[in-house]
């Protein structure tokens, strides 16, 4: 078995997680050394020009990334393809437009799915900013939206979003409601 093509395929299907050197191992059945080994020889076969791909060691963990020297394509690609924004490119702005800063992770809880696509896209688009690093262990990155947000739905500010009712305060006037019919003693 061709082990050099499997570490292709795990960075492939890792995405943008990426995967340890050690889960590597831990996949392939060999040592670290050889895993290195791998790694720089994949990496070589990336530095054809014809190759539009390369690995990157981002934190503590190897990606697949596209090269650098193609960005100008790739921003076209996300411009063009992306024109109008999608059911789940509207919530994830919503959710990041009421509740800014917030992070990644946050955003998916809310929406029950992993938003990691989505808001990179819609960082892409302009839509949405790193805001920081949130103060917990992981540091994940804070998320808001951009001027470019308030610009394509045409909002001066974040105040001319349309307010949303508050739970609580329809439990309120329901109970007040039923109440109003009890009958009195």
């Amino acid at each position: 078995m061709n082990k050099k093509a499997v570490l292709e395929g795990i960075l492939f299907v890792v995405g943008d997680d990426g995967i340890t050197i050690n889960d590597i191992c831990n996949i392939l059945q060999i040592d670290e050394e050889d895993t290195k080994k791998l790694i720089v020889e994949l990496k070589t076969d990336y530095f054809n020009e014809e190759r539009g791909l390369r690995i990157d060691y981002l934190g503590n963990r190897l990606k697949l990334t596209t090269k650098k020297e193609h960005k100008e394509y790739y921003k076209k690609l996300i411009e063009e393809v992306n024109n109008t924004l999608s059911q789940s490119a509207l919530e994830t702005l919503a959710i990041i437009a009421y509740n800014e800063p917030i992070t990644r992770m946050k955003v998916d809880e809310i929406r029950g799915i992993s938003s990691s696509q989505m808001i990179r896209r819609l960082v892409a688009k302009g839509f949405l900013k790193e805001a920081g690093r949130e103060n917990i262990p992981g540091r994940p990155i804070l998320y808001k939206t951009t001027d470019d947000f308030l610009d394509y739905f045409g909002l001066s500010s974040k105040d001319e979003l349309p307010k949303i009712e508050d739970e609580d305060k329809e439990d309120k006037e329901t109970d007040l409601f039923l109440s109003k019919y009890k009958e009195s003693i």
